[in-house]
Formats: C-alpha cells, sequence, structure tokens
C-alpha cells in the first residue's frame, strides 16, 4: 500500500512539555526520520525552538533529524544545527539567494542536503539544483501553521518531480508537509512521494502508519 514511503512525524505538533515522549511515540508508530520545523517569526509568522532542543533530543534516539529551516538567511543557521545534530539540512529556496552555495556547504559539512517550496513557487524554480540536493520537500500547505488542510494543486509537484527525477536519472527523494492525513495520505503517496511529513495527524492519533 506505501510504496516504501518513509514517515517523517514533526515534532512541530507534538506536546512541546514532552518532546522525550514524543520522540519514543516517533520510534514506536512507523517513524523513519524525526522532522524540526524551525520557525523564526519572519519567514513564518510564528517561532517554535533552536539549537538547544536539537542538540536535547540527539542523544534520545538513532532516528535521523531532518531540520527543516524556515527561517530568513538560511545559510546563517546550517553550521550552528549540524553541530546540535542535525543529519539532514533542509531550507527554503524562497528564503536563500545562493541556493547551490548553501547545498555545497552542507554538503562539506557531511549532511544531507534538502531544497524547499512553498505552495506558490513552481517546480521549475529548483530544476537547476535538483542534481545536487539529496530531498525536495514540497510544501502543501502555506508554512507556519500546524493543522491547515492540504492545498490539492500541490500534490502535482510531486508527480512533476518524480517524472524529472526519472528523466535525467536524478536520485533526490521528494518529501510532502502539510495537511496529510488518513484522507489524503494516498493521494500524496500515488504521486510518487517518498518521506511522508505528518504532524497533527499523527499525533493525534488520527493518522496510523502501514508501510509494506
Amino acid at each position: 500500500m506505501m510504496k516504501n514511503c518513509m514517515l517523517a512525524p514533526s515534532l512541530l505538533s507534538a506536546d512541546l512539555a514532552d518532546l522525550k515522549g514524543a520522540v519514543k511515540l516517533v520510534e514506536e508508530n512507523g517513524g523513519s526520520v524525526i522532522h524540526i520545523d524551525v520557525m523564526d517569526g519572519r519567514f513564518v509568522p510564528q517561532i517554535s525552538y533552536g539549537q538547544p532542543v536539537v542538540q536535547c533530543l540527539r542523544p534520545l534516539t538513532k532516528l535521523p533529524f531532518d531540520v527543516h529551516l524556515m527561517v530568513e538567511h538560511p545559510e546563517e543557521q546550517a553550521d550552528t544545527f549540524v553541530a546540535a545534530g542535525a543529519d539532514w539540512i533542509t531550507f527554503h529556496h524562497e528564503a536563500c539567494i545562493h541556493s547551490h552555495r548553501l547545498i555545497q556547504h552542507i554538503h562539506d559539512l557531511g549532511k544531507k542536503a534538502g531544497i524547499s517550496i512553498v505552495p506558490s513557487t513552481p517546480v521549475s524554480a529548483v530544476s537547476e539544483l535538483l542534481e545536487y540536493v539529496d530531498l525536495v520537500l514540497v510544501m502543501t500547505v502555506n508554512p507556519g501553521f500546524g493543522g491547515q488542510k492540504l492545498i490539492p494543486s500541490c500534490v502535482r509537484k510531486i508527480s512533476e518531480l518524480t517524472k524529472l527525477r526519472e528523466e535525467r536519472s536524478l536520485e533526490f527523494l521528494v518529501s510532502v508537509d502539510g495537511g496529510v492525513n488518513a484522507s489524503t495520505l494516498d493521494d500524496v503517496v500515488s504521486a510518487g512521494a517518498d518521506i511522508v511529513v505528518s504532524g497533527s495527524a499523527f499525533f493525534n492519533g488520527s493518522m496510523k502508519w502501514e508501510n509494506t
């Protein structure tokens, strides 16, 4: 059913007073990656958490951390989040002028680099970066808040990316983030998503993960 998709629960929707328990819940319920949303109150309206939280969580699990930088000037944050324990650094193309340079820098740090696009950004905007990145994160809601409804038109970006990957013999993963729940899961998986980020639906128990 799930074509070996990876589940990446987003700690943004966890009980922030019990992140240790949230990490355990991810491990016990099919999570392959822990998605950590970092928000600065500028690129997106809210502020979440920073390097000290990542550093405190790192000893609790061997699961990889995908730190999603929803921040302005992500190039100024990559080094410290890697030092805190990030395995993947995913940043927004809209927030970085020299995306290729940052991708190279993340690789020089020995980590995987991801690029994310908001609903208003077309896949074509990152076409020249696809051969360099390890992951493309398709936002299917406008970033900054949990519990939003998936924007259906964004799902076609997943299919577009998987088609480009095949045509160009590339190896990046396609991740999807925003409004993925029991009702929308099949749509994003059928479109070709390799990684499914789920926040509210995972932590409230309404979406059960069955990866076969």
